[in-house]
């Protein structure tokens, strides 16, 4: 009879629980609740609900959520070809680079969009919100083509059909819990998108989520911004739940299909999806490029005063601090939110991993019950949560709205999600045999998790603190509301600078997104070749 590992106990489990729970408790279900019933009383929310605005305002947000979507996953297709069949020169190059835009920040993509675009409007903000989540589409499909066998598509071919006939009716049907799972995920991100739409969209054209920061920040408006946000809140519920469905599917097809495909030459009209590829990253690539050289343009000619000028704190002191002071509040911020995020992220992914091996039906639910939890932060308006800290901290020892680790935890906040989606699929695909010959040897469950758990998964751990820290380091949503002017990061100092023109302000905000862009691209390649190309779910 097969030994298995010893189980934590109930009450060990129980505690570990906790950490992540308390967290999501104190620091997003609470402010969240607290401004949902302001805006309850007086039944403004049901007035507001009733007008034509909110729904417009949905309306916009949910058409150009899609048209991101369906742009992302079209242009997605075939670089995931590409990363999960052939084998070519440069191809580990290629994995990278798409990566990049995912972990840009995303007031440098809006400003880039707009060194491209200077009008702005509904297209620019569709192109950057694709722009932004191509990554997650071929990365993710990319993931389980590698592992379709490629012969079910051959017979196909041999019995007549064409070569998109049989993409059509083999290979793509295998394909769909992937691209439905990319797909939903990419929805989400690109409804709750906020510097984007904010740097393009200007007054003209706003969506949930910068509506929710206008009737917050400006008009005070709570009872307006509770109703939008639970409009918010009820899609982005839908949309969780429809990537819990297609995550677990295309887990099952990755375990179906367990054998590895080779990586080949491509032959015939492959060729075409090469050069499609190639197009793809050569697009991905034209808003970088000209953010950077527009950092070093002037009238004059090229010249470096932007970046001389972040020495500076603008014209006519619009910064209470230097661009320089920025950009090391902004790392500082950002390590302590990467700190917070890590040990929150990885303690709910082994609650959920160990839930999930325990058997009995209550243990499986819990642990799909704490996973989609986890993930509700990624669909609540960041705005929503800040104005929520700032309403109930005062309440907790210390007053939490006074201190330096306020941005911190909104950034954290952010970010957990990141971490558990790149650490639990590891932690899920290990050998449960191992663990079970570890045990039979003598070893406790807290010597299994050390001996074997964590080897396995230090390199997926690594690369989510990287990612995670790069996403905190140029959070703009959360972090716009809750910084203090004589604190702000760098990507608030960016706002400000481009909401006051000025020939000062325009190249000091170009050299700071060139700066953050260049150390976010440094950090993700460095991290994607020590996860070797694939962590998680990313």
């Amino acid at each position: 009879m097969a030994l298995v590992a010893r189980p934590v106990s109930r009450a060990g489990l129980g505690a570990l629980a906790l950490v992540p729970l308390a967290f999501l408790v104190v620091f997003f279900a609470w402010p969240v609740l607290a401004i949902i019933g302001r805006g309850f009383a007086g039944n403004g929310v049901l007035i507001a609900l009733a007008q034509g605005e909110t729904w417009r305002l949905a309306w916009f947000t949910v058409a150009q959520a899609a048209g991101s979507t369906v742009i992302a996953v079209l242009a997605g297709m075939p670089l995931a070809f590409v990363l999960a069949r052939l084998r070519l020169p440069g191809v580990a190059l290629l994995r990278t680079l798409v990566l990049v835009p995912f972990v840009l920040p995303t007031v440098v993509v809006g400003l880039a969009f707009r060194a491209l675009w200077p009008d702005g409007g509904v297209v620019s903000i569709v192109l950057a919100n694709a722009f932004f989540n191509v990554a997650v589409v071929a990365r993710t499909v990319a993931g389980l083509w590698s592992h379709v066998d490629s012969r079910a598509e051959d017979a196909a071919r041999t019995l007549g059909a064409s070569r998109w006939r049989a993409f059509r009716s083999v290979t793509l049907p295998a394909l769909l819990p992937a691209v439905t799972s990319a797909a939903a995920v990419v929805f989400l991100f690109c409804a709750t998108s906020f510097g984007v739409v904010l740097v393009l969209g200007g007054a003209r054209f706003r969506t949930l989520e910068t509506e929710i920061y206008l009737r917050t920040e400006n008009l005070l408006d709570l009872t307006g911004a509770a109703a939008l946000s639970l409009v918010q809140i009820a899609a982005v519920l839908a949309v969780l739940m429809l990537g819990a469905v297609a995550r677990r599917r295309r887990e099952t097809a990755l375990k179906l299909r367990a054998r590895k495909e080779t990586a080949r030459r491509p032959v015939k009209g492959e060729w075409w999806i090469v050069a499609a590829a190639v197009a793809v990253v050569g697009m991905l690539l034209t808003p970088i490029a000209g953010l950077l050289i527009r950092s070093v343009s002037t009238t004059d000619g090229w010249s470096l005063a932007g970046y001389r000028a972040l020495s500076s704190t603008g014209n006519n002191g619009t910064l209470q601090i230097s661009g320089w002071g920025a950009a090391v509040n902004s790392l500082l911020t950002a390590t302590d939110a990467t700190v917070l995020a890590l040990v929150i992220g990885v303690t709910a992914a082994v609650v959920v991993v160990t839930l999930r091996r325990t058997s009995g039906r209550m243990s499986h639910g819990l642990a799909e019950s704490l996973d989609a939890a986890l993930m509700l932060p990624l669909g609540v308006s960041a705005v929503t949560v800040g104005f929520g800290y700032l309403i109930t901290l005062d309440a907790l020892p210390g007053d939490l709205r006074t201190s330096p680790l306020l941005v911190p935890f909104a950034q954290a906040l952010v970010i957990i999600p990141l971490i558990v989606r790149m650490v639990l699929p590891v932690l899920r695909s290990i050998d449960e045999r191992l663990r079970q010959a570890a045990a039979t040897l003598g070893a406790g469950p807290v010597r299994v998790w050390r001996e074997i758990d964590v080897p396995l998964t230090i390199r997926s751990v690594v690369a989510a603190a990287g990612f995670g820290y790069v996403v905190a380091l140029g959070e703009f949503g959360a972090t716009s509301f809750l910084a203090r002017p004589q604190t702000p990061t760098l990507p608030v100092a960016i706002a400000s600078l481009i909401a006051r023109p000025g020939v000062v302000n325009n190249q000091m905000a170009y050299a700071a997104c060139a700066l953050l862009m260049v150390v976010t691209m440094a950090t993700v390649i460095v991290i994607d070749r020590f996860g070797a190309g694939r962590v998680g779910e990313f």
